[in-house]
């Protein structure tokens, strides 16, 4: 089983940065990328940024130039640095690693951390 534990998220004024992180339990060789999805009120769950195992990354479209997603391999952790932040930032954040077992992707998620931005 893999755990991921979710840490970074708060209240911030508008024009503010957080940073999430989001550790993994383990160390696994099957991950083929880890990412950040957010949730808010109303809304479908949408990815916001994903990093493969190789390094490659994509952001959607609202935060590209804001905020950067990157991985620490040695400590098995992803982090989602967020600047420029808006209102419609506001939503919980879960980070999720997709792995490659057996022919099949398996998706692990995290608790989820809220985040708030404030006009």
């Amino acid at each position: 089983q893999v755990q991921l534990v979710e840490s970074g998220g708060g209240l911030v004024q508008a024009g503010g940065s957080l940073r999430l992180s989001c550790a993994v339990s383990r160390t696994i060789f099957s991950i083929v990328a880890m990412g950040w999805y957010r949730k808010a009120p109303g809304k479908q769950r949408e990815l916001v940024a994903a990093i493969t195992s190789g390094g490659s990354t994509n952001y959607a479209d609202s935060v590209k130039g804001r905020f950067t997603i990157s991985k620490d391999n040695a400590e098995n952790t992803v982090y989602l640095q967020m600047n420029s932040l808006k209102p419609e930032d506001t939503a919980v954040y879960y980070c999720n690693v997709r792995r490659y077992l057996t022919s099949i992707y398996v998706d692990s998620w995290g608790q989820g951390t809220q985040v708030t931005v404030s006009s």
